[in-house]
């Protein structure tokens, strides 16, 4: 079978990931089963001879592409409309201010200032604006962009996300030692969720700090994840802007094709069902820990076989600019998104 190869492998390392991952050590530093399994996968994939890509090829590209995509779908269920209202108007609106900021200023940075191609200034922008690593693949099939831009972006939010980790503990005592209104648990909680890149890196910062602070940054994040389906719809329409134009025959200045069926990232409405399924608890109690596992794994595969389509080469010619990218958005996201925060406290309490 021509898919049996690169899919075994993927899984393999897949699986090699979620045990890393399950570890105290990944845990306590926000190092998550996809990390972990983008990396492995690089490993992989680099060490791998022409032939064995060639081979494995087929697999995996349906891990990377229509395994991602029920991944995305089934992520769905770790989230419910009611998480909403847990943190309040000000939380929500606190996490579409720092999306929509952060993923305007990666595109402008990215594209004017660096002078790197759109796709990546995007990629790295939405994974910084929304969810990490997931974001980023999920993000791939509206982009369209090739394996190792998406590599190149995941490794970027993969680091700053990271350095979070170290760098927010310490800011909460600053807050708490001046007396800002951003040292108590429940609002530093939010500008946790609403700022830092990874869901795992948000639990890990908000455990450092207290329960109340993780419960309420968890909630924020996941809010915040939320926003992923109907960006993404919005990302969809806006790359076919164009569509007008080239119906009066301006088509030569068009950087982006219409809007066509393959171009709506259906996988967003799949994932707004299963929220809204689970919502209304449809899916049973004791079925949803086996569910998630399942999702993890299939994420996990989805990003195994990207690092292993994955060649070091192609990181390198990409150079310092996407991280130089990635600092100034994780700059915008700590010192900025405090600032947003504070402000929207001001104005909401």
């Amino acid at each position: 079978m021509p898919l049996l190869p690169g899919l075994a492998t993927s899984i393999a390392v897949a699986g090699a990931s979620m045990l890393l991952g399950s570890l105290p050590w990944s845990q306590h530093h926000g190092f998550s089963a996809l990390t972990m399994a983008i990396v492995l996968g690089m490993i992989v994939g680099n060490l791998m001879p022409g032939s064995g890509h060639a081979l494995a090829g087929p697999g995996i590209d349906l891990a990377k592409k229509r395994l991602l995509r029920l991944g995305v779908v089934l992520y769905g269920l770790r989230l419910t409309v009611q998480d909403i209202g847990q943190v309040g108007v000000t939380g929500v609106l606190v996490d579409a201010a720092m999306l929509g900021s952060t993923f305007l200023i990666a595109c402008w940075l990215g594209r004017r200032w660096l002078g790197l191609d759109e796709k990546t200034s995007m990629l790295v922008g939405i994974g910084s604006a929304i969810c990490g690593a997931a974001a980023v693949v999920a993000a791939e099939p509206v982009v369209r962009a090739r394996a190792e831009q998406v590599t190149v972006a995941v490794a970027t939010v993969v680091v700053f996300g990271t350095i979070a980790i170290f760098v927010y503990p310490p800011m909460h005592a600053a807050f708490a030692s001046a007396g800002w209104a951003l040292a108590s648990p429940a609002h530093f909680g939010v500008f946790i969720g609403s700022t830092v890149h990874e869901v795992a890196q948000v639990v890990a910062i908000g455990g450092s700090i207290g329960d109340a602070a993780a419960d309420t940054a968890v909630i924020t994040k996941m809010v915040r994840v939320m926003m992923l389906a109907p960006f993404l719809l919005g990302l969809a329409a806006w790359r076919s802007r164009d569509q007008r134009g080239m119906r009066s025959g301006h088509a030569g200045h068009d950087r982006h094709p219409p809007l066509t069926r393959d171009m709506v990232p259906w996988f967003a409405l799949g994932f707004v069902a299963v929220v809204l399924l689970n919502s209304l608890g449809v899916v049973p109690g004791a079925a949803r820990p086996l569910l998630n596992t399942a999702d993890t794994m299939l994420l996990a595969t989805a990003m195994a076989a990207l690092g292993i389509s994955t060649r070091a080469g192609a990181l390198r010619q990409a150079g310092v600019k996407p991280l130089v990218l990635g600092l100034a958005l994780s700059g915008w996201l700590t010192i900025g998104g405090a600032a947003v925060n504070a402000a929207l406290i001001r104005v909401m309490h």
